[in-house]
């Protein structure tokens, strides 16, 4: 597997959230999607809001993360995930949601964590194009799914934090892409 880094220096934040006259946030919304939402989703979740802030993008792009079940709802995450993600330098606040189709409705790009979940994301939209797996962005990935570390070893949620850096690159041009107008998508295999 991939090495991890060990810490990261903390990434600027924007100076204030646009929102539209209801107060709702209408910067670009990202949504990291995966079954329960406490340990491949956060750990997404803070890597490419980090990724984000560092491109200069955190003032035009929001990220949240869901899970698909509700077993979790209200929650930190996972310890193991808070474990790898402290290690690396990002942030581990977090408590776990659930994905609705109204929730949906206001994601501008779901980020599924499997193709399980990409089915289920896809099954609550009308905009399939919006839903796409995490892992597609990541030229040099074996596989189109992010494995569930949540019943395996510890070291799982090294390999899922090693996966998420190695896909972001390919992420934020695909936001750039987006948030641009482009037609043509970037990275997806």
């Amino acid at each position: 597997m991939r090495s991890v880094p060990q810490s990261r220096p903390v990434a600027r934040q924007p100076a204030a959230t646009p929102t539209n006259p209801d107060g709702r946030d209408t910067r670009f919304h990202v949504c990291v999607v995966c079954l329960g939402n406490i340990c491949r989703s956060p750990i997404g979740e803070q890597v490419l809001r980090a990724a984000l802030a560092d491109a200069g993008l955190a003032d035009q792009v929001r990220v949240s993360s869901a899970g698909i079940g509700d077993w979790h709802v209200g929650q930190g995450a996972n310890e193991r995930t808070v474990r790898v993600l402290a290690a690396a330098g990002y942030p581990t606040d977090h408590r776990a949601r659930q994905i609705t189709r109204q929730g949906l409705a206001e994601v501008d790009l779901a980020l599924a964590a499997d193709r399980g979940h990409l089915a289920e994301l896809r099954a609550m939209t009308a905009d399939k194009d919006k839903v796409v797996l995490f892992r597609s962005f990541d030229p040099d990935a074996d596989d189109d799914d992010v494995p569930d570390p949540y019943f395996g070893p510890d070291a799982g949620f090294d390999d899922v934090l090693a996966m998420t850096i190695s896909a972001v690159p390919g992420i934020v041009d695909e936001i750039r892409r987006r948030l641009d107008g482009r037609d043509t998508p970037l990275g997806t295999r």
